[in-house]
């Protein structure tokens, strides 16, 4: 069982991660590492992440990062499993900058929507957390699930009738 993953870990793993790229790059946060970041959470199991472009050089980093940390890592984002919208990367808030890597947030609606999808207990708490601080609004919600609506048919493991029940849920208990 690996460590427990907070701010300073995730920060000296982006710091590790930046000086071993050999390219230029964006690391997408998403999950727990976001969670972390907009202190929602104080620690969390791993760090999801998702790179786009891949940087030379940081999947041999990742594998040596992840022990040397004593972390998870997992290559994993809301594209795996609801459908992206085509302005996820412009609607993907920046973190920082550092050497050739560019860090990201993954598109916090759609890290939203893959939250309410799946419906755990701590995923309804992060999205809480997401309205609360303003980081996404019901509207955006909507919205964004309507443009992605057509295309869960892609995504057999969802159902997209369920979905938009819990998607309903959410928007009905913030609107009391």
């Amino acid at each position: 069982m690996r460590r427990k993953v907070t701010v300073a870990t995730l920060k000296e793993f982006m710091e590790e991660l930046a000086r071993a790229a050999r390219s230029p790059g964006k690391v997408y946060f998403t999950g727990g590492a976001t969670a972390l970041l907009l202190g929602f959470r104080d620690q969390t199991i791993d760090v999801d992440l998702k790179l786009d472009p891949e940087p030379k050089g940081v999947f041999e980093a990742i594998a040596a990062l992840k022990d040397r940390l004593d972390l998870n890592v997992e290559l994993a984002s809301p594209d795996n499993f609801i459908p992206a919208t085509t302005e996820w990367r412009k609607n993907s808030p920046a973190i920082e900058v550092i050497k050739e890597l560019e860090f990201y947030h993954y598109d916090l609606t759609l890290q939203a929507l893959a939250k309410i999808e799946r419906g755990h207990k701590h995923d309804l708490e992060d999205v809480a957390n997401f309205l609360r601080g303003k980081h996404v609004t019901t509207a955006q919600l909507s919205s964004t699930f309507k443009l992605i609506e057509p295309q869960l048919l892609r995504y057999p493991a969802v159902d997209p009738a369920q979905f938009k029940r819990k998607l309903e849920a959410i928007l009905r208990a913030q609107a009391t």
